[in-house]
């Protein structure tokens, strides 16, 4: 067990799990108030590097996937109470990748093929990443994955979301958002990880610009206030100012959500090998990491519309 600390202390990513446990013994214990920074390794533990093909796809291992740092022992949390997580600071890497991994993903079926992008981009300056010679990709740091142990006894698979938080995968889960999260056992238990250089709402190829970085937080207990699920406020707006050039948007329409949405990406992906001649596969990685899945419209029974915006500030 990691020894306790002054008020900042580095929690390494030696200590890391890749499934929610809360027999899982704690790395580190921490009092409300007290600020730390989490080493967070990528999504695939560093499997990649700046030499990786896809064919590395491939010998990724699947019980490494998604690793998050912790567990770590908030004092005086108990079930029932929240657990106030403020996401003071991301630190990137500088060096990230983006996978069309087999079996995942919502296009899965028509992407059956291993696909790897590789990204360097300015950790200092978050200057745009470059997809190739097709777009510059506006980096927003977030992360991924971030969580309490549940309740519930045993080992829990790490890719699911779940009541106690885990891999959410929301793009404005970024410095500044205040995260609310329900604690389910003594301690809670906060491990966070996954962490993103950018990603789109919806990350719809399974993947987003996932990149090793330093997470700081600030932990805070309210007592016998556990949401029904996590909620989170903002610092302000959450559009990273993509908005200059305007939109694509194509659309999915029917009676089926899931159905709808992949008809937009689709459409999206058509769109973008007759606008800008991108591959299917760049076309696809690019929507992940930065275009937005939405519900446009689900009252107008009985077909629902989903719609995909692809800003156009990528291509300037």
């Amino acid at each position: 067990m990691a020894e306790r600390g002054g008020p900042w202390r580095t929690i390494h990513s030696a200590h890391h799990h890749c499934g929610w446990d809360n027999a899982i013994e704690p790395v580190a214990h921490v009092a409300p108030g007290e600020t730390i920074t989490l080493e967070c390794l990528d999504a695939a533990s560093g499997h990649y590097t700046r030499h990786s093909t896809s064919a590395d796809i491939a010998t990724m291992d699947p019980d490494a996937v998604n690793p998050v740092t912790g567990p770590i022992h908030v004092d005086g949390a108990e079930p029932g109470d929240a657990l106030k997580v403020t996401i003071v600071d991301l630190a990137p890497s500088g060096f990230g990748w983006s996978a069309l991994i087999p079996g995942f993903g919502l296009l899965a079926d028509q992407f059956p093929d291993p696909h790897l992008q590789l990204w360097d981009y300015d950790r200092a300056a978050r200057a745009p990443a470059l997809l190739g010679a097709h777009a510059r990709v506006p980096l927003k740091p977030f992360v991924g994955t971030i969580g309490v142990a549940p309740g519930a006894p045993g080992r829990h698979a790490i890719i699911p979301p779940r009541r106690v938080g885990g891999n959410m995968d929301v793009r404005d889960l970024a410095a500044g958002t205040e995260l609310i999260l329900p604690v389910e056992v003594a301690g809670a238990l906060f491990s966070a990880g996954d962490t993103h250089a950018a990603q789109g709402d919806g990350e719809v190829c399974g993947t987003a610009i996932e990149s090793a970085m330093d997470l700081t937080v600030r932990v805070d207990l309210i007592k016998d206030a556990a949401p029904r699920f996590p909620h989170f406020s903002t610092p302000g707006p959450v559009t990273r100012h993509l908005d200059g050039a305007g939109y694509e948007v194509t659309t999915g329409i029917g009676p089926d959500l899931m159905a709808a949405a992949r008809d937009a990406v689709s459409g999206m992906i058509d769109h973008l090998g007759a606008w800008r001649q991108m591959p299917p596969e760049d076309a696809y990685v690019l929507c992940s990491v930065c275009g937005d899945l939405r519900i446009s419209e689900i009252v107008d029974a009985p077909n629902w519309v989903v719609s995909f915006y692809l800003p156009r500030i990528v291509f300037a």
